[in-house]
């Protein structure tokens, strides 16, 4: 019991302290986002027969579909051409901003909602990818995931640069303006009757949680309460970082289960017959001279099964893991040039980068710094420096609060 106890608490205070994994959240944010936006305007040209009234799959399907499962989808709250494209121009922007990181507390919200209004609204469109970013787009909204490589981290730095010790951080009259416009649109769809009840109690939710913070941060006499949202924050980002994790494990073990079922993945066969498939060969050339080497068959179909079943397993073995992890990320990428599906492979290797090491997250970090010092001329590069010493109890150190920015 006495070697127990401090392991306990040691684990209480890690997960309680701070919001874990900033450099894997950061990156699942850019992987995401990038993934989602590339997408949109890769189909920009036929966003009408995908998602808008040209649709096959018509409005009033949709409606039947989403009335029938509770989704959710702003784009079924008018059949107009105007709304359509008012709202697919949104969810690009909300893409991009979300990708360098400004107002992620915001734009993580909207990104959601681009997201699954613009997937609900045509259920078949999609190659599995679309998927994975339908989950992750959830789990984006509770993570604090703009706490580096971000805008909104860049701007809070300078803030506390430019404050004097002591005095209090200045009004955030843009974050109160943007929540504001999102408390008006969502009391217009409430009363217009155009939300579930689910959903009602999600929106308002995550609007009274934003509310609340920002009293507490504001008008709170004593730290406790933000010590208290401080904890309470760091709770809900280390869990939604687990769940994003263990969503990530659950795809690969399941995949590769089901496939050991199959005859053809049993026989060491499987992939020789996507790969003679016109629809899966944007390079017939290549796709042909692999499919003409019986043993890279073989060794690729058996490979993909072992490493999908054993990934979860390895997660306790850094090394290891490591292996399977560039294993996984480079299969994925010869998927989206030999298969040609880019954007299912984007989204799977963003779902694996939660898994890469902060210590090759950060050397990543300082590599892009310099490339842009290098592109940028007099641009100072702003290099990832050592850890700082955590501070003695009884100190206090500014840089611990976790807060929700706008």
């Amino acid at each position: 019991m006495n070697r127990f106890a401090p392991a306990v608490s040691h684990g209480i205070n890690r997960v309680t302290e701070s919001a874990l994994g900033p450099y894997q959240s950061a990156v699942i944010r850019i992987g995401f986002s990038a993934t989602w936006l590339l997408f949109l305007l890769r189909e920009y040209p036929h966003r009408q027969e995908l998602y808008g009234p040209e649709s096959p799959w018509s409005w009033d399907l949709a409606q039947q579909s989403v009335s029938g499962n509770g989704a959710f989808s702003a784009l079924l709250w008018s059949d107009s051409q105007g709304w359509f494209e008012a709202f697919y121009a949104l969810a690009v922007l909300c893409s991009a901003l979300l990708l360098v990181g400004w107002r992620t507390r915001t734009t993580s919200v909207l990104f959601m909602i681009g997201v699954l209004s613009l997937q609900n609204r045509s259920v078949f469109m999609g190659d599995g990818g679309d998927n994975v970013i339908h989950l992750m787009a959830i789990y984006l909204v509770f993570t604090r995931c703009g706490q580096v490589w971000s805008m909104d981290a860049r701007q809070a730095r300078r803030a506390r640069e430019a404050r004097a010790p002591g005095q209090p951080p200045a009004l955030d009259r843009v974050g109160i303006a943007l929540w504001g416009v999102m408390c008006l649109a969502l009391a217009a769809a409430s009363l217009a009757g155009r939300l579930s009840t689910g959903w009602l109690v999600i929106f308002w939710g995550l609007l009274a949680v934003q509310a609340l913070w920002w009293v507490v941060g504001r008008r709170a006499r004593t730290a406790e309460p933000r010590i208290l949202l401080d904890v309470v924050a760091n709770l809900v980002h280390n869990a939604a970082l687990v769940v994003v994790m263990a969503e990530a494990c659950l795809i690969y073990a399941t995949a590769g289960w089901y496939k050991i079922q199959g005859s053809r993945w049993q026989d060491g066969t499987a992939v020789y017959y996507p790969l003679n498939l016109d629809y899966f060969s944007p390079w017939p050339a290549l796709s042909h001279l692999m499919a003409s080497h019986g043993t890279m068959v073989m060794l690729v179909t058996y490979g993909t099964v072992i490493v999908q079943v054993a990934f979860p397993f390895t997660l306790f073995n850094r090394r290891v893991k490591n292996v399977l992890l560039a294993a996984m990320m480079t299969e994925h990428a010869v998927i989206a040039v030999v298969l040609g599906l880019p954007f299912f492979s984007l989204a799977m290797i963003a779902a694996d980068a939660v898994f890469l090491p902060t210590s090759f997250l950060r050397r990543l970090g300082g590599w892009a710094a310099r490339g842009r010092a290098a592109l940028v001329p007099g641009h100072r590069p702003a290099l990832p420096g050592p850890r700082q010493p955590e501070p003695r109890s009884g100190e206090q150190n500014e840089d611990t609060h976790v807060g929700f920015t706008a």
